[in-house]
């Protein structure tokens, strides 16, 4: 959702926290869960704390 929001793609994010593009892709999918480290790159990357980006119960999807 942040990434789309804020226009950025899978290979930018990617390139930015020095992963393989469909890695992101997995982690969007909910299909791989992500080391600490990686997680709170991610958060640092969109400004925000680690729990706006990731949880242990399943965010509600759009439109619910």
């Amino acid at each position: 959702m942040l990434r789309a929001e804020r226009g950025i793609s899978r290979r930018e994010l990617a390139e930015a926290l020095g992963v393989h593009y469909q890695t992101v892709g997995y982690l969007e999918r909910g299909e791989y869960s992500p080391s600490l480290h990686l997680a709170l790159r991610i958060a640092e990357y969109f400004g925000v704390a680690v729990e706006v980006v990731f949880s242990t119960r399943p965010f509600k999807r759009l439109g619910e």
